[in-house]
């Protein structure tokens, strides 16, 4: 038997995707999978393209002995849980937001709330494995990056870190599919409203700022202001971020330098689409610079349900468990 591994929020998009990433991998065992709402119900009834349908979704609080477990919970759930888990030697990946700050200012700044446990922020090691992979390896408690910032920073963090930007002007324009909001129902998210439509929303105030910049200090340690502006498009999933910069530098021998060695991400020489990428936990970046502005543009493309969020979990834990990253996660995507 393998690693006993348990998936609290197993009903939501991302929950399913840990199901179905987990269920092959050849190192965990799914053991548990939690619920809130949902708690009660067969898995095939939340997830009918899984298989192993049959499964019952069990409420949060009833996790037995494990060795890992994955929390695919909304912000503001996991905290308690993670807290309890982390108390009876459980390694935790939390996927969601509330251990993703630094600092409890920041973490005010961006939530508009103090955090219930701040004294605990620094327990949690901010796992974005191309960037964090020494902290990550080995570490008991991670905290997955957001899908928006996991974009950005990949295509940003080396530039930053290697002074090919500038600190100062760096903009982030990001496009999203629905899945990215969850799968409550939401008056925005219906069909109607998304079909043939293209909306920014949370403009200037979205609390994935405050962790680009973050992520930015902890690669660079520089304190970088980020204009971000996300946008709801009308597709299932994937994420497009289109990020700028005042040039101090080539920009493309920094990140195939710095993703040399990372087995899910690829410096391409077009433009990535999202349709790309879509299926694997691959991120493709491309970067030039403008002459005309001496402006530095990179282009991230991720699917924000596995780079952004259960692929790139699962590959923290294979890092935990000090297993080769790549294990069980899907390098290709599909077409059409």
């Amino acid at each position: 038997m393998g690693t006993a591994a348990a998936i609290l929020g197993a009903s939501g998009y991302a929950g399913g995707e840990l199901v179905r990433l987990l269920d092959d991998h050849p190192a965990f065992d799914i053991t548990f999978l939690g619920a809130h709402s949902s708690a009660g119900s067969a898995l095939g009834q939340v997830h009918p393209h899984l298989r192993g349908g049959h499964r019952r979704l069990q409420p949060l609080g009833e996790v037995g002995e494990v060795d890992v477990a994955f929390l695919a919970l909304p912000h503001g759930a996991s905290w308690e849980v993670g807290e309890r888990l982390a108390s009876d030697g459980v390694r935790v990946v939390d996927l969601g937001s509330d251990y993703r700050m630094d600092t409890a200012a920041r973490y005010e700044a961006a939530y508009g709330a103090a955090h219930p446990r701040p004294d605990r922020l620094g327990d949690w090691v901010y796992g974005l494995p191309e960037l964090a992979g020494i902290d990550v390896s080995g570490a008991q408690l991670v905290a997955s990056p957001g899908c928006y910032p996991t974009s950005a920073l990949l295509g940003l963090a080396p530039l930053l870190a290697a002074g090919a930007i500038e600190p100062a002007g760096i903009v982030v324009d990001s496009m999203s599919g629905v899945t990215g909001a969850g799968r409550s129902l939401k008056e925005n998210l219906l069909f109607g409203a998304v079909d043939e439509n293209v909306a920014a929303y949370a403009v200037t105030t979205h609390r994935h700022r405050p962790e680009i910049e973050m992520g930015l200090l902890i690669a660079s340690g520089i304190d970088a202001r980020v204009q971000f502006t996300p946008h709801l498009v009308p597709m299932q999933r994937g994420i497009l971020s289109t990020c700028s910069a005042p040039a101090a530098g080539d920009p493309v021998d920094v990140l195939r330098l710095a993703y040399q060695d990372s087995p899910f991400v690829d410096v391409v020489d077009a433009p990535p689409q999202t349709r790309w990428v879509v299926g694997s936990n691959r991120a493709l970046i491309h970067a030039r610079v403008d002459d005309s502005t001496g402006r530095v543009v990179v282009l991230v493309a991720i699917d924000n349900l596995l780079k952004g969020a259960a692929g790139q979990a699962v590959q923290a834990a294979n890092l935990m468990y000090g297993i080769p990253e790549e294990t069980g996660l899907p390098m290709t995507g599909w077409l059409p």
